[in-house]
C-alpha cells in the first residue's frame, strides 16, 4: 500500500534518487527546488508503509502566458521497478493533473 501526497522540499533528494534509478534523463538538483519553488500544487510523492518514496512525478505550467488556455506537462514520472504494476504512476499523474486544472485552470 502506498500514499500519494504532495512533495516537500524534504522529498527532493529521495525523489532525484528514484530519477537516477528509473530513467536515463537526469536533473541537477537546483531543478527540482525550481519546480517545487514555482509550481509546488504540482509535485506528488508515492510513499509507501516505511516512508520510502516510491514514486514521483514532477509537473509544471506552460511559462509563456500568453497561450490560452493554460496548459501544463509533466517533467518527469517514475516509480521504482520494485513498486510498477501497482497504479502508482497513474494515481501521481491523476493527483498533478487535478491540481492543474483546480489551481491553474489548465
Amino acid at each position: 500500500m502506498v500514499c500519494i501526497r504532495m512533495a516537500t522540499v524534504d522529498d527532493l533528494l529521495y525523489m532525484q534518487n528514484a530519477n537516477l534509478w528509473c530513467l536515463p534523463e537526469n536533473y541537477q538538483m537546483k531543478y527540482y527546488f525550481y519546480h517545487l519553488l514555482t509550481w509546488p500544487q504540482l509535485l506528488w510523492v508515492a510513499e509507501d508503509s516505511q516512508h520510502k518514496i516510491v514514486g514521483y512525478v514532477l509537473a509544471k505550467m506552460e511559462e509563456d502566458e500568453s497561450h490560452k488556455p493554460p496548459h501544463g506537462h509533466i517533467t518527469s514520472l517514475a516509480v521504482l521497478r520494485t513498486h510498477r504494476k501497482r497504479g502508482i504512476a497513474t494515481l501521481l499523474m491523476i493527483h498533478s493533473q487535478r491540481e492543474m486544472r483546480r489551481v491553474f485552470r489548465a
